[in-house]
């Protein structure tokens, strides 16, 4: 029987929805009792028939949900249960007393929904992952992964890798795990942003600041402290990548600019939101307008972010002095108008407006696609003090060719090239 947790909250003004907060943690316990079957035997294919049965086969919504989002399968978790076994028995007490979290996270939620009435119901799932993630959401479902946040100082990480022992000593997941279901919850209420940094920047710092506030509690994502004592630095250097990023820059990877601090745009949102919601003199239609943040709407985000006035520059202004930066193509040889190419062998000489990086290159199909691509045969290079890239390639009689010549060609000073079409015509024989 499913294990299903409702917590009533007696008091009108504190009730959500009209009705409790759900929680579900049945998952947790078909994954203990698969886990105590799998740890008795050495038989490779019996371990697999136990996951999956007893857990996998089980599960909630919630758990279909995390496998869907985060690619689980069957021997990813049995290595991790086979690889940490002194981890997930210091883990087992308190992942089994989920329900003692239940009346803070409700509490919390409830404050979420004080600060926007709109908020829509979503139930939060308690689940055992393979460490992709400590909270994360699909649809109206929050999926709290507890081998990420609900470890504290009783549970032995010293078997795992030293940057997942840093995560589990710099964020005390257990000890905020109610602002991670809100953070999450947070998301389940937001569109989704298209692929670019800085609406993936404010997708997080929304769910993160309006967490914080609503529920009183303090970020618990390091980067937030570091980018606020240097917030000019880290807003300057992220003005001048946030067109073309490197995005394990500023979320979820390593820091490999001078910053080095990771995560830095949790800080870059959060501060933008922040700073929006103290300039507003309506508070609950600020944090409206933040929630229901239409990501996808370049003029509706600069409305939000040109008001902070926290970068020196306007957006579209600092996107205007990126692209004046950009190189350009200047020629290609021996193409020409209206004049068609020789078939066979094809020496392609691709001149710049200035000097490239030797290590920096990229072409893609055009917009009639893969089947109008010619067949690369070698790469000559750069010449002409590095401003000439030429490859060699071999095209077919009375045929239409396209590439692109992309983004990935930088000069020297790392600004990416402007996209150039390739696009010629082969004499037929």
């Amino acid at each position: 029987m499913k294990r299903v947790f409702f917590i009533l909250v007696i008091a009108v003004s504190n009730s959500l929805f009209g009705q409790s907060q759900q929680f579900v943690s049945s998952d947790i316990d078909n994954f203990w009792t698969a886990f105590d079957k799998v740890t008795g035997t050495k038989d490779t294919v019996l371990q697999r028939r136990y996951i999956k049965e007893l857990y996998l086969d089980k599960g909630s919504p919630g758990l279909k949900s995390l496998i869907l989002v985060r690619n689980y399968g069957d021997l990813e978790l049995i290595n991790s249960i086979v690889q940490y076994p002194k981890f997930w028995q210091s883990l087992r007490d308190n992942s089994l007393n989920t329900s003692q979290l239940y009346p803070e996270i409700d509490r919390d939620i409830s404050g979420l929904k004080k600060i926007y009435p709109n908020l829509k119901p979503a139930t939060i799932y308690f689940l055992m992952g393979a460490f992709r993630t400590g909270g994360t959401l699909h649809q109206d479902r929050v999926l709290i992964g507890s081998e990420m946040s609900l470890c504290d100082e009783t549970t032995v990480i010293s078997e795992h890798p030293e940057l997942r022992q840093q995560f589990y000593k710099n964020y005390q997941p257990k000890k905020n795990v109610s602002l991670t279901c809100t953070h999450e919850y947070i998301h389940t209420q937001q569109q989704e942003p298209p692929d670019n940094l800085l609406s993936w920047c404010l997708y997080e710092g929304v769910a993160e600041f309006v967490s914080c506030l609503a529920t009183g509690k303090k970020s618990n994502t390091p980067a937030v402290y570091f980018g606020k004592a240097n917030q000019e630095k880290v807003f300057k250097k992220f003005g001048e990548e946030f067109i073309f990023p490197r995005w394990g820059d500023w979320l979820w990877g390593e820091n490999s600019n001078e910053l080095k601090e990771r995560d830095l745009g949790y800080f870059i949102g959060y501060e933008i939101c922040e700073k929006y919601y103290e300039l507003s003199s309506d508070k609950q239609k600020a944090i409206k307008e933040l929630i229901e943040m239409d990501f996808a709407n370049e003029k509706a985000v600069e409305r939000i972010v040109d008001a902070t006035n926290l970068f020196p520059e306007t957006l579209q202004k600092m996107r205007d002095d990126y692209n004046k930066k950009r190189p350009t193509v200047v020629t290609v040889q021996p193409m020409k108008k209206n004049k068609k190419l020789k078939p066979g062998l094809v020496q392609l000489s691709i001149t710049f407006s200035e000097q490239m990086d030797t290590n920096a290159r990229g072409f893609d199909y055009g917009p009639l696609g893969e089947k109008y691509i010619y067949r690369l045969k070698r790469i000559i290079g750069l010449s002409n003090n590095d401003r000439t890239f030429t490859i060699e390639v071999e095209v077919d009689p009375g045929k239409k060719y396209q590439t692109y010549i992309t983004t990935n060609f930088k000069n020297k000073q790392g600004f990416r090239l402007k996209p150039f079409l390739i696009e010629f015509e082969t004499k037929v024989k």
